[in-house]
């Protein structure tokens, strides 16, 4: 079997997605994804990584994986590189599991579990759906899709949206009040007026449903060293569960000093690239959750190496999902297949809204968690409406 073609496809209304299908001559097609910049990737893939894939025999996913991330600008990064590699990477392993007849999830070394606890994080129907991820500016929180328009709601109504969750059977949420007030003083300082607006969701949680909700707290890495401190030391009442990304994830040196300075666990990031940089976490200490978007930092290859480290240091495992449905189908698949999963990330505005507009199938969510995907490979496609929309970008390599 051989690579004969790469077609890439993204869409003016989800511009933010990207899918990659990896077409062969046995007539079977891989299906992958990535998130953010999708015309930047488009190019990557086809004038750079096509020559490097087609003519190649598919299965070969391990020495395909090193070749596409061989370039001198390729250095351990979320970048363009590294996103378009991790969506040819997943295609790679949906193709192995079709080929096989098995999900994705047998081909990584089976099920670990039945089922997977799930968090929510609280992001809105419209929440970076079209735009460029930019704090703040792209929540359109008043954008109201449905039901579950969290964002809007754990800013204002922070109290029913747990209860909310609690009667689906989910008892984790993740929630990022200080963004806007980093947005403010561009993360240089913090004024008490500002602490105590932020505090308030955490307290409304607290006020109605006590400890039966853990409450992660995101950053989105905004923060100065002293000042996300000083904000650690001001949550702490409320037994949060994680602090995820509070500075800018490029110092281990200056994150262990974090780590060190609160008694709540650091989680750290989808923002790295690699498992190199995970290592020099690790290595100092600065984190006790490790988190990977298999979108952004190499695909299920290099997700399932970097999750083997983080066992190795007796850290849990935790994929990142608030991107795209084949990238969340992707990372369902790799959270049942690793021993140290602790946890998944879901976003059920998305699962249950735009999600639904461009897969055939998305993961089951049931009493707060998620069940195993079924099906050779993915267990998901595209629906055949994508292929029809009027705003649809299709580009092709082929031999």
């Amino acid at each position: 079997m051989k690579i004969t073609a790469i077609e890439t496809l993204r869409t003016e209304e989800f511009a933010n997605v990207i899918w990659v299908r990896v077409h062969t001559d046995a007539g079977l097609i891989g299906l992958g994804e990535t998130f953010y910049g999708a015309g930047a990737v488009e190019s990557h893939i086809h004038d750079t990584l096509a020559i490097r894939l087609l003519g190649r025999d598919p299965l070969r996913i391990e020495a395909i994986h090193r070749d596409m991330l061989n370039l001198p600008m390729a250095q351990s990064s979320t970048g363009v590189e590294y996103r378009a590699a991790s969506a040819v990477d997943i295609a790679l392993w949906d193709l192995f599991g079709k080929v096989c007849g098995q999900p994705v999830h047998q081909m990584l070394g089976g099920l670990c579990r039945d089922k997977q606890r799930i968090y929510n994080t609280c992001a809105g129907y419209r929440y970076v759906r079209s735009t460029n991820i930019k704090p703040v500016s792209n929540w359109n929180a008043g954008d109201a899709g449905g039901p579950y328009e969290d964002l809007d709601g754990f800013m204002n109504r922070a109290d029913a949206v747990a209860e909310s969750l609690l009667e689906s059977g989910i008892t984790a949420m993740k929630i990022w009040p200080f963004d806007p007030h980093a947005q403010e003083t561009e993360g240089t300082y913090i004024t008490a007026a500002q602490l105590k607006t932020a505090t308030q969701p955490f307290e409304k949680i607290r006020k109605a449903v006590g400890d039966k909700m853990e409450i992660m707290v995101e950053f989105h890495s905004l923060w100065n060293l002293p000042t996300a401190k000083k904000i650690a030391k001001a949550l702490e009442p409320y037994n949060p569960t994680w602090y995820e990304d509070p500075i800018r994830m490029n110092s281990p040196q200056a994150l262990a000093e974090y780590a060190r300075s609160t008694d709540v666990w650091v989680c750290a990031s989808e923002t790295l690239g690699s498992r190199y940089p995970y290592k020099d976490m690790l290595d100092r200490d600065a984190t006790h959750v490790v988190m990977v978007d298999i979108c952004w930092t190499g695909g299920l290859t290099e997700a399932r190496k970097i999750a083997s480290m983080a066992e190795t240091y007796h850290r849990p495992f935790a994929p990142h999902d608030c991107i795209g449905p084949v990238g969340f189908a992707a990372a369902v698949h790799c959270s049942f297949s690793q021993p140290n999963t602790l946890i998944q990330e879901s976003v059920r505005a998305f699962y249950t809204g735009w999600y639904k507009e461009l897969v055939t199938v998305v993961p089951t969510m049931k009493d707060g968690y998620v069940l195993p995907m079924e099906g050779p490979g993915l267990g998901t496609d595209l629906l055949p409406a994508v292929f029809e929309r009027s705003d649809l970008t299709v580009r092709k390599s082929a031999l």
